[in-house]
């Protein structure tokens, strides 16, 4: 590689991924500090893409998901000729994201072995998941060159919030700045065997709303109902963010908790990357495949004989891999009587 690289990733569309992805950028900045990346994805990840330093331009692709548009991916592909990337880089493993940058002129075409992308994909990596277990170990192997082994260590994201958004949100939204935010991310976009109780996160809140904590339920439109009913079992004491902020708005005001507890979801990997303590709730899904990444969180997982089953519902029908994991387990991991409102 040379000192003018410019690489361009074809990015995930989970929240999650992408988070993850930032191990990549941070990968290769470390071997190549003046290079250049530019990730193309979906619009709704611009916002996040914004708060990593490592991305020097964010492409929204103007495609529906599971849309395969291959002329008009084609023609997007050929409007980027012009950018002269050296590598790009593929974090998905389907035909159709292939053509961009085939399609761009891109001459290093670098991506896992996937649905007939020979000759699209022209550094293509065979993927043994047995040695590259966890997502985070895929997206920073296909940084390396052939045969490389991973960094003993691998970079960990780091989102970098924005301090001015993050204070006008705080006046926006009444937040007290006297007192310590505890974080609720009780959605999971996948289903509700990845969900722990709406009535545990109220067991949650209350004991931190008792204790002078304040708290913030975040989610999308799609978990109102499980943000309302912590809401009615709290006496309305919560803050409900869900479908209230943009993603660049959450990942600001998440910015100014001192706790997270989240499903295993997007938002999980979100706070770790804010350096938040976190404790992480799994159920049907493996901590040791999309864990949070930041060597302090806590990872709360029965792993009963029936689980990982990476179902959206529960199969056997008694959620037990999430009712059995109770308040109790899960506060103390908290140390909410460790931080005080200030007087």
């Amino acid at each position: 590689m040379s000192s003018a690289d410019k690489i361009l990733v074809i990015g995930p569309s989970w929240v999650g991924d992408m988070v993850l992805a930032q191990s990549l950028f941070k990968q290769l900045k470390s071997v190549q500090p003046a290079c250049q990346i530019d990730v193309a994805a979906p619009a709704w990840t611009l916002p996040l893409l914004a708060r990593m330093p490592e991305v020097s331009q964010a492409i929204a692709l103007p495609f529906k998901h599971g849309q395969l548009a291959l002329r008009e991916r084609w023609q997007f592909g050929r409007s980027l000729m012009a950018q002269h990337y050296t590598q790009a880089i593929l974090l998905t493993n389907s035909l159709k994201s292939a053509i961009l940058p085939w399609a761009a002129g891109i001459p290093l075409r670098t991506g896992f072995k996937g649905e007939l992308r020979y000759g699209l994909v022209n550094d293509m990596r065979p993927l043994d998941k047995s040695q590259l277990k966890q997502t985070v170990e895929r997206f920073v192997a296909l940084g390396l060159k052939p045969r490389t082994a991973l960094p003993t260590v691998l970079p960990q994201p780091a989102l970098v919030a924005e301090a001015a958004n993050a204070k006008r949100l705080q006046h926006a939204f009444k937040l007290d700045a006297f007192k310590p935010i505890l974080g609720l991310c009780p959605g999971a976009e996948y289903g509700e065997a990845k969900r722990w109780p709406a009535e545990y996160y109220a067991q949650v809140a209350n004991q931190a709303l008792e204790t002078g904590w304040q708290v913030l339920l975040f989610g999308s439109e799609k978990d109102k109902p499980v943000t309302a009913s912590i809401q009615q079992l709290t006496q309305q004491r919560c803050v409900d963010l869900a479908g209230q902020t943009s993603l660049g708005d959450a990942i600001d005001l998440m910015s100014m908790c001192q706790r997270v507890i989240s499903n295993d979801s997007g938002l999980m990997h979100v706070a770790a990357a804010l350096n938040k303590k976190l404790v992480a709730i799994y159920g049907s899904s493996d901590p040791k495949h999309t864990p949070p990444m930041h060597p302090d969180a806590v990872i709360a997982y029965l792993g009963l004989t029936c689980s990982p089953c990476f179902k959206r519902v529960c199969p056997l029908g008694h959620l037990n891999c999430l009712r059995q994991l109770t308040p109790d387990q899960v506060l103390p991991s908290l140390a909410l009587s460790s931080i005080k409102p200030a007087p």
